[in-house]
């Protein structure tokens, strides 16, 4: 028999194996079946079953598979008793009886999904974002001192680093590592039942709430402390937003590598393996900035899915259906984030950055940068309207295609104001590459914290 079709390019072109134990169909199974098997073994604690049962049903649980499950739910039409069934088929008749006591099915599915999530961040994605961090950090200190014009509005601005460039997005990949950890911790399990009043498990216990938190404790997770038929939709959306924000940082960083990529700028580029690789099918001078290109497709596709979280929020009164489809598609975003994720770990090792490009922009524009230190200097010594003062001046030069340093030094008008800067305030107008503030010093800065804080939170493994 052939295998199944593929229909998702998640599946056949972007899939990161390593979280397969956690968000495939196999994984579902696998964690309600630990969910499941949580129960029994916390009743056998308290007296409401025997060990022996307890370790019949985790035995069962363990050895439960999709296809099982797949196949029981065409009778049952319901996913979470098909998973009781197999499980009851697996046990002796005295266990049978055991199986899912006390739950309804989103305590088994709300629970599993957070273990999941929680499981695949610590293991895979934590560790991923990690390795780009460090990859971005080495690069940022080897380049700290490597000077580029910095532009905004796509426009020449003032002298910086391509070592401080990088510390942008060091600080604020940081801080969605951070964010991702602390999230994912913060989801929460169930075993509240059907509307979240404990009304099963009051039946055989006092204090219902102590018997759910014990049962989470076997599967290290925390209950929610309300739930309806569900758990809080807010702890995942937040880790969801967690993922699409840490996205839109890596999409920024794309965005930028691949305008600096441009035939015009030509200061970086993607590593090319000139031997083999084809850059168009036409055209085979080409050499395109493909994975910078396909790291913002694929934000295009996953971010607006974060609407669905938020919409996934509302669920009337102690539950409807109306997230049953929806949810399913959380987990593809995870793999396609972690997947871009891997692609700039992998483009970011051999990141080619052009120096001489570099210092050829910065030579260009720097006679305009002047303009900046002239007049904060001009401002700071008396001068009465320095901006517009130094505006005309740079009019003035572009209409006389002259530079504009030339013309500063000329203007009788300036000379006394000229005579009163400071040995730095000259310099950074005689030689702008001596104006570019604490870029260097910052971007060390931003690399020692940035290493310094993984460390203090255990993530900076070598």
């Amino acid at each position: 028999m052939s295998p199944k079709p593929l229909f998702s390019p998640t599946d056949f072109r972007y899939p990161v194996p390593e979280l397969y134990p956690y968000l495939s169909n196999e994984a579902v199974v696998k964690y309600e079946a630990r969910v499941e098997a949580a129960i029994p073994k916390v009743l056998a604690k308290r007296g409401k079953t025997t060990q022996k049962i307890a370790n019949e049903i985790e035995s069962a649980c363990s050895q439960v598979k999709l296809k099982e499950v797949e196949m029981e739910e065409k009778n049952t039409k319901h996913w979470s008793r098909a998973l009781a069934n197999v499980i009851r088929n697996k046990v002796s008749d005295e266990a049978k009886p055991v199986v899912h006591l006390t739950a309804t099915s989103f305590d088994i599915v709300d629970t599993a999904t957070a273990l999941r999530y929680k499981d695949a961040t610590k293991n895979v994605i934590i560790p991923d974002m990690v390795e780009l961090e460090k990859i971005w950090i080495q690069l940022a200190i080897d380049k700290h001192l490597t000077k580029q014009i910095g532009r905004t509005h796509g426009q020449w601005a003032e002298p910086i680093t391509f070592g401080f460039g990088m510390a942008w997005y060091i600080d604020r990949w940081g801080g969605r590592i951070l964010k991702v950890k602390e999230a994912s911790e913060n989801l929460v399990g169930k075993l509240s039942g059907a509307v979240g009043a404990y009304n099963a498990s009051s039946l055989f216990f006092d204090k219902p709430e102590e018997f759910e938190k014990e049962v989470l404790k076997e599967l290290d997770l925390k209950p929610a402390y309300i739930s309806t038929q569900i758990v809080p939709p807010e702890p995942v959306t937040d880790y969801m937003h967690s993922i699409i924000s840490g996205f839109g940082v890596l999409t920024d960083y794309v965005r930028t590598m691949r305008n600096l990529q441009r035939s015009e700028i030509a200061e970086i580029g993607e590593p090319f393996e000139e031997e083999k690789q084809v850059g168009s099918s036409t055209m085979p001078q080409k050499q395109n900035p493909i994975n910078f290109e396909n790291v913002e497709s694929a934000w295009k596709e996953f971010m607006p899915r974060m609407m669905t979280m938020y919409m996934d929020q509302i669920s009337e009164h102690q539950r409807d259906l109306t997230n049953s489809m929806s949810q399913r598609y959380s987990a593809e975003a995870l793999v396609i984030f972690d997947s871009s994720v891997r692609r700039m770990i992998k483009i970011s090792k051999k990141l080619e950055v052009n120096r001489e490009n570099m210092k050829l922009n910065f030579e260009r524009s720097k006679d305009r940068t002047v303009a900046e230190p002239l007049y904060i200097a001009l401002a700071a010594h008396g001068h009465p309207d320095a901006h517009e003062y130094v505006r005309k001046l740079a009019l003035k030069a572009k209409k006389e295609k002259r530079p504009l340093k030339k013309i500063i030094f000329e203007d009788e008008n300036l000379k006394p104001y000229l005579g009163k800067f400071t040995p730095t305030q000259i310099a950074a107008i005689r030689d702008p590459s001596k104006y570019t503030g604490i870029a260097d010093t910052k971007t060390l800065k931003a690399a020692s914290y940035w290493q310094s804080k993984l460390i203090e939170e255990g993530l900076w493994l070598d």
